[in-house]
């Protein structure tokens, strides 16, 4: 029988008080460090292509925004 972690938290976890809990949360981060773990998914960052439309984007918005004709508060 599979426990998973909702089911940890809310049996043994959520009982605990808040500097326990801060304490097992310690001990978990901890853990993973020293796995040396990489938990950071890169497939969904963003490339230089995406920051590059983006940026582009964001310039004709604000270009259709304030046309030069319109004069800006100083």
């Amino acid at each position: 029988m599979s426990t998973t972690a909702q089911e940890i938290y809310r049996q043994f976890v959520s009982n605990l008080s808040p500097d326990e809990r801060l304490r097992l949360a310690n001990l978990i981060l901890n853990d993973l460090v020293q796995q040396n773990l990489s938990v950071i998914d890169y497939s969904d960052t963003w490339t230089e292509q995406d920051q590059v439309e983006v940026a582009s984007f964001s310039l004709q918005y604000a270009a259709s925004m304030f046309p030069e004709s319109q004069e800006i508060a100083e």
